[in-house]
């Protein structure tokens, strides 16, 4: 199996706001460098697959909104391969189109659907992993999940518990999952991490399309007929405006709920290479390199003083000077600077709204 039938599916529909002032809801977070690399999340999430299919077998769902984003930021993907969401249904009718989308294009596709704003900090190991699930869910009818491997009792994730007590005979990696659990509270999260079966669920999923298509026919019929029934019209002029009549017919759901919870094949590849959600300020604390009292600075020209534990993201300042400060978010963005606690930045989104 070579690059010509893997395709990945980037979803970039998403408000992501959370990084105010930094993205906001006419550019969230999945369009912004929020690394200060000179690349986007969406172009990070991009180049990851580079060596895994080729450009024209990429493709970008997100809300209509954010389409010109997209062209502007990804211009290496056909045009025709941005799908273009009128309203907001949540991960099951997202996956659902572009899964039949390619499935015209491409009968025999294999699929890698991934979030566009998350960060890798390994991505060699990235690849091989996902190479790994790609190789294990050709031509079968399996579906496969990443999970992470956790360092730390984390509410804010999902998990996926693994039965580890045999690996899958093809893969010696890969898992039967056993049950998909909500965001746990603390003390759940801690017991889970005691144990070496519990696993963060990143969202990424790799199937070949005929089983994702043929488990949306089984569980989720509803949704099924309505991308079904627009076969004929795919990659056509008519496509977008019969997805513009559609598409809100289609039930507001997660595919964890949809599908995930409810198919039988369902396994895990276990994998540790340096993921993160980037939901929070404070989970890009945690990923960014940080100085000797735990600062991390993302600017060109910034001194720090008498300064701990702070994440400092000032891009478009000449000059920034702080004292003081512990345990604090330091960011500004087209005239807005925020400084505020890492413990209040829930209620940033407040702020913003004030």
């Amino acid at each position: 199996m070579g690059k010509t039938n893997n395709h990945v599916v980037i979803m970039a529909g998403g408000i992501g706001s959370r990084f105010w002032p930094m993205s906001t809801e006419e550019k969230p977070k999945q369009f912004i460098d929020v690394l200060g690399v000179g690349r986007s999340l969406l172009q990070l999430t991009y180049d990851r697959f580079g060596s895994i299919t080729r450009p024209e077998n990429v493709w970008v769902v997100t809300n209509e909104r954010y389409v010109d984003i997209v062209k502007e930021q990804l211009p290496e993907i056909p045009v025709g391969n941005i799908l273009s969401e009128p309203c907001r249904r949540n991960t099951a009718p997202c996956i659902a189109y572009v899964s039949w989308r390619v499935k015209e294009a491409d009968p025999t596709a294999n699929m890698v659907v991934t979030p566009s704003d998350h960060i890798v900090a390994n991505v060699a190991e990235f690849r091989r992993v996902i190479n790994q699930c790609l190789r294990f869910t050709n031509g079968t009818d399996t579906i496969v999940t990443l999970g992470i491997k956790p360092n730390r009792p984390e509410t804010g994730y999902g998990y996926i518990q693994a039965d580890l007590s045999s690996a899958s005979p093809r893969n010696k990696e890969i898992y039967r999952v056993d049950t998909f659990r909500e965001k746990p509270d603390l003390a759940t999260a801690t017991r889970y991490i005691k144990q070496n079966n519990f696993f963060w669920n990143a969202g990424i999923f790799v199937w070949n399309v005929s089983t994702i298509v043929n488990a949306f026919r089984i569980y989720q019929p509803s949704i099924a007929r309505i991308f079904e029934s627009m076969r004929p019209i795919y990659g056509t002029d008519a496509e977008q405006e019969q997805i513009n009549l559609r598409y809100p017919e289609c039930e507001s759901i997660s595919v964890d709920y949809a599908i995930m919870e409810k198919a039988e094949e369902i396994f895990v590849c276990p994998a540790d290479f340096g993921w993160s959600d980037l939901g929070t300020w404070g989970s890009l604390l945690m990923q960014s390199k940080r100085d000797l009292y735990g600062n991390a600075i993302i600017g060109q020209n910034v001194s720090l003083y008498d300064t701990r534990n702070c994440i400092i993201h000032t891009t478009e300042e000449k000059r920034v000077v702080v004292q003081g400060l512990e345990d604090c978010i330091v960011a500004e963005k087209n005239g807005t600077l925020l400084i505020c606690k890492l413990s209040e930045e829930q209620r940033i989104k407040q702020f913003s709204e004030g």
